[in-house]
């Protein structure tokens, strides 16, 4: 995604050069500098100031950090007792949704999507 940390300095750093390739692993969230860059932009704003996007920007599809539903339910399958409440707080709202419907329906947990900001008291 590209929204913080040490990636912002080595895109400082590299994003200029048009020696340089930019590689992403797959899923870029909308309105992020990843999603930008891969929809062509032709710069990108890095602690307060643009730096040209001369850089070949390309990505791998195939992989991704994060693991997908499937993999995600055959962890859940892991539990010897299903917890109270099970959150899902990362992830497009869409696939987050559909992903709760899954453990619900599956496995008949109690599943939230949590919102931006909510809070939820744990007993």
């Amino acid at each position: 995604m590209s929204t913080g940390g040490i990636i912002l300095y080595h895109l400082k750093a590299y994003v200029c050069d048009s020696r340089n390739t930019i590689l992403f692993a797959r899923f870029q969230a909308g309105g992020t500098r990843g999603a930008a860059m891969l929809e062509g932009a032709d710069k990108i704003k890095i602690h307060g100031a643009y730096h040209p996007v001369r850089a070949e920007i390309a990505n791998l599809h195939m992989l991704s950090a994060h693991a997908d539903a499937d993999e995600i339910m055959t962890w859940l399958d892991g539990f010897e007792t299903p917890p109270v409440r099970t959150f899902i707080i990362h992830g497009e709202p869409r696939a987050a949704d559909t992903l709760r419907h899954r453990i619900e329906e599956e496995k008949g947990w109690s599943v939230l999507v949590a919102e931006h900001n909510e809070t939820e008291a744990l007993e």
